[in-house]
């Protein structure tokens, strides 16, 4: 009854109201064009019906140009082209904002385990000492990534929210008019933007919403626990990657990350200052109005002057010292609204969020070898000293690291950055920034590196107050954690290091890269087990492992329902904390708004505490691991042997998007590693990897092998055996869900011209067929008639989004195709792919 109410709501206040406004807005005049929007509709018909029909995308156009548009000229026809996809993209904008506005209705009909459901549940149970003690320590950090997927302006973003809320009360006029605006505002940037610009459009939400929606989901948080002492302001934590992530990104230097910390403290300041000035309306009393001007006028300073950093006592002292007045003289009036801003000091502290350094495990060893050499310990390389040396000069050596004595601005600007790590925490608070997480971590030197410069670049006689963070994040890096993680126990100096951090040891585990480097089934089957290992390790040591996940937004990287593998965890996997990155355009798809973060903060957590107490209901049997280590390798086989076909990178190079993700004014950090002639995939960011895959509508991360797979197990007698692993293993389940969203969004109707192309012919049909046999061993296993047959809500919305971006991607492969004939106008089909990528991936929300 419940779901059905609840598509019905979709109906009425999604599907409907897109229509009505979708059809004001193809009406208004855009520019010097009236007919255009007319025309989408006709376009969208006939690259539907003609791509079903085996048409290629260069026919459709082409009669499209003849039949309706009467263009002969090319010229025309890409100025057509170009103007289709402002408006594709505009409509996908619009469509965000209806669900958006819509999202609130339909959470409320939703069948969501809320904080408040989950503790009248466990007090039914009456085990609340037990959950007391999870409560005061169990924490979710949300890490908001700068990864170039998430491009839109600080004024669209401003225009997107106005919308929203125009929506939400009907306002016709005001929508007519806020959507001329939006046909007349240049959704994406001129040039590509500065890594202080990225940080900048973060912020934007940070500031805007994540400041009022942590207040607010705290506040909840503590009323549903029924105890007026609740204090757990660490249960909600942000985290900041723009500025500090400088893995692959040259213009990451230590400057930026300098000025980012500043602008995270002096954005906090405007917020804690906005709301004394709110409570000031208030509190007019005599005895409270000598404080609160006086912090006022303090918060004022540190707003705009990096110079003038306000101590976090300064701020919540007088705060404290308010409420007693409060309380003892003024009747406690508006006690409510000073204790809420208390809490969001406490909260946010003068950080507002932690500020993440991360670099690459190969840049650390470039660093510690310059160091050596200036020493005269080697002479040229690190292989010159042996294992035990190397480890004794890391944790032991009388090494002074100064960046002027060394030419490469790679290792100069690393020894700069990590010693001025120390007047940031000055600044900010030791929160503001006090991880470092080490990309491509393979062996123990990929921690004891970082650990050996932070000694040597001047923290030598001082606590290293810092949280080293090895990201595993390739199969390899996964296979020899264990024998990491167990050599860096055995050292007493670096236990000494983790007995200074609270016995506590962060591990990254990297979806993206993982996923592209084992496929689907293979790397998430192989995270859960190096989680649960990597949890026997450090409990042996009597060590809390926090682990922290690098998840991207499609399922391939590790995205899709997130809550879903956190409700699902074994009881071998520690779970202490809830860790993930929010990245790209999942940031405005999943937490754009403040009802948006709190419900999906909200499930986390919920998540999170239910696993903490499902005595063991997630563990999985010996049989059903034994089935899933057999399908992760029948299903890693036959991804491998597609990485190793001879067309796989000249295929994605050729017949894709890839190349031109480096010319999108995106994001500021290059689509590959280094700069190498031939193109590796190992080169390869994830981000452009999967992205390129979602812009062909093949999707191949995110199911390829798992047919295969199935179909092996099923012909050998195990159908029964699948179909018990599905309805009873919640994370097999999650696995399987996840992917039928990447199979969702599969259109191999929009690439079936290559079957006749003379050399990817074949590998497309490797493709093909195994998207094929996916579906087919999905739905059997599952029982399900159709893909995503339990969320007929996010089927019906991916749908939609399907239909508005179908006729950008015909433009896209029309341009793709006219390019491979040698145009003579190839700068502009190249021009129009590159423009082609931002809609797509705004209309897919997770599409890398």
């Amino acid at each position: 009854m419940l779901q059905s109410k609840r598509e019905a709501a979709f109906e009425k206040s999604v599907k409907n109201k897109f229509n009505i406004f979708n059809s004001m807005f193809l009406n208004l005049p855009y520019r010097k064009d009236n007919d255009i929007g007319i025309l989408i509709p006709l376009l969208y018909k006939q690259c539907k019906q003609e791509l079903e029909s085996g048409t290629h995308p260069k026919e459709i156009l082409d009669s499209f140009f003849s039949n309706y548009a009467g263009i002969q000229q090319e010229h025309d026809k890409i100025d057509f082209m170009f103007r289709v996809i402002q408006y594709v993209e505009r409509q996908v904008v619009l469509y965000d904002s209806i669900e958006d506005a819509a999202f609130p209705e339909l959470k409320e009909l939703g069948n969501y385990l809320s904080v408040r459901d989950f503790f009248q549940l466990v007090d039914s149970k009456k085990n609340w000492g037990s959950i007391s003690e999870k409560l005061s320590t169990f924490s979710a950090r949300i890490v908001f990534t700068a990864h170039p997927t998430q491009f839109y302006t600080p004024s669209v973003l401003d225009i997107i929210n106005n919308l929203r809320k125009l929506i939400e009360k009907n306002e016709i006029n005001e929508i007519d008019m806020t959507l001329q605006q939006l046909g007349l505002t240049s959704l994406i940037n001129s040039k590509k933007p500065t890594p202080l610009e990225e940080a900048g459009n973060i912020i934007y939400f940070l500031r805007n919403v994540y400041y009022h929606a942590v207040g607010d989901l705290y506040g909840y948080i503590k009323e549903s626990t029924g105890n007026k002492n609740f204090h757990n302001p660490d249960i909600i934590k942000l985290g900041f990657w723009p500025g500090g992530d400088r893995d692959g990104n040259p213009f990451v230097t230590a400057a930026i990350t300098m000025n980012v910390a500043h602008e995270l403290r002096m954005t906090l300041m405007k917020c804690y200052y906005q709301d004394v000035k709110d409570l000031q309306l208030k509190l007019t009393f005599r005895a409270v109005e000598e404080p609160l001007d006086f912090l006022r006028e303090k918060l004022y300073r540190s707003m705009f002057n990096p110079n003038a950093a306000i101590a976090w006592e300064d701020i919540i002292q007088p705060l404290i010292e308010i409420r007693g007045m409060l309380e003892t003289k003024y009747h406690g009036l508006y006690l409510k609204d000073l204790n809420k801003l208390i809490d969001k000091v406490n909260i946010f502290r003068i950080h507002f969020a932690t500020l993440d350094i991360r670099q690459d495990n190969s840049i650390h060893r470039n660093t510690v070898e310059a160091i050596l050499k200036h020493e005269g310990v080697i002479l040229s390389t690190l292989d010159e000293i042996g294992h035990d040396k190397l480890t004794n000069l890391l944790l032991h050596g009388n090494i002074t690291a100064e960046p002027d004595h060394y030419e490469d601005e790679l290792v100069k600007d690393t020894i700069l950055n990590i010693a001025q790590l120390k007047t940031i925490q000055a600044i900010n608070g030791e929160e503001g920034c006090n991880r470092y997480i080490i990309s491509n971590s393979v062996d123990i030197f990929s921690v004891l590196f970082v650990y050996g410069l932070f000694r040597w670049c001047g923290w030598n006689d001082l606590k290293i107050s810092f949280d080293i963070v090895p990201l595993f994040e390739t199969m390899e890096g996964m296979q020899s954690s264990e024998a990491t993680m167990k050599m860096l126990f055995s050292l007493p100096e670096y236990l000494e290091h983790l007995t200074q951090r609270d016995k506590k040891q962060t591990i990254m585990l990297g979806f993206s890269d993982g996923t592209k480097d084992g496929g689907y089934l293979k790397a998430n089957w192989s995270i859960f087990k190096t989680k649960e290992v990597l949890s026997g390790v450090c409990e042996e040591q009597a060590i809390k492992a926090i682990f922290f996940d690098g998840r991207g937004g499609p399922p391939a990287r590790g995205g899709g329902k997130t809550h879903r593998f956190y409700a699902a965890q074994s009881q071998k996997i520690a779970n202490h904390e809830i860790q993930l990155t929010i990245q790209g355009q999942t940031i405005t798809s999943t937490y754009a708004t403040k009802e948006k973060f709190m419900h999906n903060c909200e499930q986390l957590l919920a998540a999170g505490l239910s696993n903490s107490f499902s005595n063991g209901m997630h563990d999985i049997s010996d049989e059903s691991r034994q089935l899933l280590e057999e399908m992760a390798d029948l299903s890693f086989q036959k991804y491998n042997d597609l990485k190793m076909h001879e067309k796989f990178i000249p295929y994605l190079e050729n017949k894709s998007t890839l190349r031109y993700y480096d010319k999108a004014n995106i994001g500021s950090r290059p689509a590959r590693r280094g700069n190498k002639a031939k193109l590796e995939l190992t080169d390869l960011r994830a981000i452009s990897f999967v992205g390129s895959w979602s812009q062909l509508k093949q999707n191949v991360p995110g199911y390829f092998g798992t047919g295969t797979a199935i179909r092996f197990l099923v012909d050998n007698g195990k159908l029964e055996d699948l179909k018990k692993l599905f309805s009873e293993v919640a994370f097999f389940k999650a696995l399987i869900l996840n992917s039928m969203m990447s199979l969702s969004k599969c259109n191999f109707d929009l690439t079936s011209y290559i079957q006749k192309d003379p050399e990817y012919s074949d590998f497309w049909k490797i493709l093909y067929d195994e998207y094929k046999l996916s579906v087919e061993m999905l739905l059997l296993i599952s029982g399900y008639s159709e893909l995503m047959e339990e969320e007929p809500i996010s089927k019906e919305s991916i749908r939609i989004r399907e239909k508005i971006a179908l006729p950008l991607l015909v433009i896209q492969q029309y341009a793709l195709q006219t390019i491979s004939e040698g145009s003579e106008n190839k700068e502009a089909y190249e021009k129009l792919v590159t423009r082609s990528l931002y809609g797509n991936i705004n209309a897919s929300r997770n599409s890398a």
